[in-house]
């Protein structure tokens, strides 16, 4: 999926299902559709989990997005 396909595909509000595909110590970033974006601030989550999240916010032009928890 290109970027261009992520956006047509999803938008700000959504509720998706991802994957945990790295956790670090100020958060996790969750793969959606072929695109990592970042969870902040996670604490009992690990690699390869699946998880279901709201885009907060995406920035095309960054080609990233943020997410909360659902």
């Amino acid at each position: 999926m290109s970027w261009n396909e992520f956006l047509g595909a999803h938008a700000v509000g959504d509720v998706v299902d991802g994957t945990v595909s790295k956790v670090l110590p100020f958060g996790a970033f969750i793969r959606v559709s072929g695109f990592d974006g970042l969870l902040p601030q996670v604490k009992t989550l690990s690699d390869g989990q699946p998880v279901r999240v709201r885009i907060l916010a995406i920035d095309d032009a960054g080609q990233r997005f943020s997410l909360e928890m659902e």
